[in-house]
């Protein structure tokens, strides 16, 4: 007779499998990245009803308070606390970007390397800017969304700033209470925004379900907008039912999103756009981050070169508020010689101009001229001057279709790479320069996005995990609560060798995942350079 005992497993393999099961994640208290992301001051959850502790970090000068960093800084700091600087940034892959790349592309012109400054350039430029850039960009604008129209855009309706987030916090400064409408997710410095800036109480008009999200593919809902529906959960803001019927009774003053989208890549246009600027006839104050408007990636060939803007559905420049913000951090990519600069012909992308405008009724013109003479200051004065050529309709029309034929081929070299990964993109982008990339299918704990972050930091990449653009302004809510949890972005801004060595990380990162398991990941990060993993 032969007994057959059971198989007892080897203590190796018992402890693997009791790590696998102890990296399913619930809880951003159960994972070293996420705690890493709440140590950095300015990241705590604010305004609870529990007692709260002092943070010697954040509380070393009385009545200061850390309003918390971007996703881009944040994300540079960790990069830089595992070995990344400017010195070495050939090394790495910066995949997080924010910004177009800056050298020469195909069928471009050498980059510029001097700007003169004529004397009279020395001085502080108006706040409001320089006056023949303002009647450029009106007259831009004009050209191209608001040809037979009668009313029309003049100088009047511009203002010049030292960079979106600038023009973002001069219209902020002036705007009373209000209820503000935003959704999920959005551009990261409105988190920022939202909590700075007390008199915008925040009200989310989306749900936070990735699901319903997905379905809708990440587009404003318009109507739901309209009515102030039941899907604001209370949740997300503490709002309770009572607080809930008086936002729908008193009405969303204020409307804030990015168009096109960041970081989905997706883009309002045509029916819904006209209908969204329309709320603005109701007193809805509708602003719009238009800075990715060139960044359209059509179908077919034929109709390369179009960029969208509020400004073509806009009926009376001057009573209709609707507020723009655009300016040359993103729009590039030109050919012609400027007058300040040498006389050879060049092709121009500026994110380090900081030369950006918003455009509005006159009335909020006077209003951001005053806000900026003490937030900011104005605009660089000799990078304005240089910025007047710039602004040629026919240049504009012609470069617009040069940057849409490149960028276009690095989104679809990027969502071919990824699909060879097994790794499709839920909703792919039709503009922008980014991709919403859904880590759910991988193996825990790769599935989040701060942790696929910190594990490609080690791989010398860097991403930006989804949560930042979960505008979230108090940060109460559970990370693994956030409906962007489980998504990092990728900017193909940066050039193509650099696209494909931070793709190669990631291949690199999946595979051992998907052959070795998961033993080596979630854990061991630096927390500086001075600290190595062992005392982490």
């Amino acid at each position: 007779m032969h007994f057959h005992l059971p198989r007892i497993p080897s203590v190796a393999n018992v402890a693997h499998q009791v790590h696998e099961v102890i990296k399913h994640f619930k809880h951003e208290k159960e994972s070293e990245a996420h705690q890493i992301f709440r140590q950095q001051v300015g990241h705590q959850p604010k305004g609870c009803f529990l007692p709260q502790t002092v943070n010697p970090d954040e509380e070393t000068v009385p009545g200061i308070e850390h309003p918390g960093s971007t996703g881009v800084i944040y994300c540079s700091d960790r990069a830089m606390a595992n070995g990344f600087s400017y010195a070495n940034s050939h090394e790495w892959a910066n995949l997080g970007q924010g910004a177009p790349e800056v050298g020469p592309i195909p069928n471009a012109h050498p980059r510029p390397d001097s700007i003169s400054m004529p004397v009279d350039s020395l001085e502080y430029a108006p706040t409001t800017g320089v006056k023949a850039l303002r009647e450029a960009v009106a007259d831009l604008y004009n050209h191209t969304y608001r040809q037979g129209k009668a009313s029309q855009y003049t100088y009047e309706n511009v203002c010049i700033v030292p960079g979106g987030r600038s023009g973002l916090s001069r219209v902020a400064a002036v705007v009373s209470d209000v209820y503000c409408s935003y959704q999920i997710p959005d551009y990261t410095a409105y988190d920022q925004v939202l909590s700075a800036f007390k008199r915008l109480v925040p009200v989310p008009t989306v749900p936070t379900s990735v699901l319903i999200l997905c379905q809708n593919k990440y587009r404003l809902n318009i109507e739901q907008t309209k009515v102030c529906s039941s899907l604001v959960f209370p949740p997300l803001d503490a709002i309770d039912h009572d607080r809930q019927r008086d936002i729908c009774t008193q009405g969303l003053a204020v409307i804030i999103a990015s168009n096109p989208r960041n970081p989905t890549g997706q883009v309002i246009a045509g029916k819904d756009l006209k209908e969204l600027v329309a709320l603005s006839k109701e007193g809805t104050t509708v602003i719009l981050d238009e800075f990715y408007s060139w960044y359209i990636y059509p179908e077919h060939e034929r109709d390369l070169g179009k960029s969208i803007s509020s400004a073509e559905y806009v009926d009376d420049v001057n009573t209709d508020p609707v507020v723009i913000i655009d300016g040359l951090t993103k729009v590039e990519h030109f050919r012609y010689p400027l007058p300040f600069a040498k006389r050879d012909p060049q092709n121009w992308r500026l994110p380090g101009w900081r030369v950006c405008w918003v455009i509005g009724p006159k009335n909020l013109i006077t209003a951001l001229s005053q806000s900026g003479s003490f937030l900011d200051g104005g605009a660089n004065h000799p990078m304005q001057l240089a910025a007047i050529s710039l602004l040629e309709p026919s240049h504009v029309a012609h470069e617009k279709r040069a940057l849409q034929k490149h960028f276009k081929a690095k989104r679809d070299h990027v969502l071919k790479r990824l699909h060879d990964l097994k790794m499709d993109v839920d909703i792919p982008p039709q503009a922008t320069f980014y991709i919403w990339l859904n880590l759910e299918k991988l193996p825990p704990p790769l599935n989040n996005g701060l942790t696929f972050f910190e594990e490609l930091l080690k791989e010398k990449t860097i991403v930006i995990p989804g949560i930042f653009f979960d505008i979230n302004p108090s940060h109460r809510r559970n990370l693994f609560n956030s409906p962007c949890h489980h998504f990092v972005r990728l900017s193909f801004g940066p050039p193509l060798e650099d696209l494909d060595k931070g793709l190669d990380a990631i291949e690199r990162v999946v595979k051992a995942a998907r052959k070795e398991g998961t033993r080596k990941f979630g854990h061991s990060y630096k927390k500086s350079l001075e600290t190595s993993p062992e005392h982490v």
